[in-house]
């Protein structure tokens, strides 16, 4: 078993499993060099002048901790290419909901990252609010990431991206609506 996480551990896990991460993380602009893809806190991230997010050749992400708002971000979702939402404890879950307000209410159009300790039992439904990739920290995660051993609740009782099977039909409800 840690032979498969520890080969993973440093990689990025999307729908098309594990992958190479293109982004290094920084609490400073200064401290990545010339990298070509970097995420920046939240406040790092603001404190940058307009013409350095907008006006450069490297993608500038954001990572917003559980505790912080993303209200600054939505007038610019067109100019983020990544957002990371910080899962530092599994039983932390205000980064679903700020997933489910960047996804389905703004159409953040760029990838959203979970990112933290992530037990496998949330994976499907992180999916399901809209995250796009994964960078865990929990080993029994990554292993069954690493297996393809990922299952899923044959019904929902939270409506998410992909549980409404037909147009104005609810996931959660037993009976068809009037």
């Amino acid at each position: 078993m840690s032979d498969i996480s520890e080969s993973v551990a440093g990689e990025l896990w999307g729908r098309e499993g594990f992958r190479e991460d293109p982004y290094i993380a920084a609490e400073t602009l200064e401290e990545t060099g010339d990298a070509p893809a970097v995420i920046l806190p939240l406040a790092a991230w603001l404190g940058l002048d307009e013409s350095i997010r907008n006006n450069t050749n490297r993608k500038i992400g954001v990572s917003v901790a559980p505790g912080e708002s993303i209200d600054p971000l939505l007038p610019l979702l067109d100019t983020i290419p990544l957002i990371a939402l910080q899962f530092p404890a599994f039983n932390d879950g205000r980064s679903y909901s700020k997933a489910d307000i960047l996804k389905n209410q703004h159409q953040f159009k760029g990838e959203l990252r979970a990112v933290g300790d992530v037990l496998i039992d949330q994976v499907a439904y992180m999916l399901r609010t809209g995250f796009d990739t994964m960078k865990v920290t929990h080993a029994v995660t990554l292993t069954r990431l690493a297996e393809h051993n990922l299952h899923d609740a044959p019904g929902y009782y939270q409506p998410g991206r992909g549980s409404h099977t037909v147009p104005g039909a609810y996931s959660w409800r037993r009976v068809p609506g009037a």
